[in-house]
């Protein structure tokens, strides 16, 4: 099945502490049906010091969000969902909205 959400899109999140905050993908998880999204979602880490970080303590970082919880932004910043369909000989990502097609970035 081809992606409905990919990296580099932007996402809003639809549920939970982040709702209606957008972002960008950062990576997805396909198996895990989970998305990676940049500044949201953010959880504390206690990390032991290591080389790399002889400092340690509680770092912030980004965890995943299941795809049921985030939507794609069209062109009007409008949370949508996303269909496919053929254009020529390619297959493209279009906005259930607006009709648009959906470009990375």
């Amino acid at each position: 099945m081809a992606a409905k959400i990919r990296k580099g899109d932007r996402v809003v999140v639809l549920t939970g502490k982040d709702k209606g905050r957008q972002g960008t993908v950062q990576k997805v998880f396909p198996k895990e049906q989970r998305v990676l999204v940049e500044g949201l979602n953010m959880v504390q880490r206690h990390t032991r010091p290591t080389q790399f970080d002889p400092q340690g303590g509680i770092k912030n970082k980004e965890a995943p969000i299941h795809l049921s919880n985030v939507a794609v932004v069209d062109s009007a910043g409008k949370p949508t969902r996303v269909g496919f369909r053929v254009e020529g000989d390619k297959k493209v990502r279009f906005a259930k909205t607006n009709g648009e097609v959906i470009t990375n970035g």
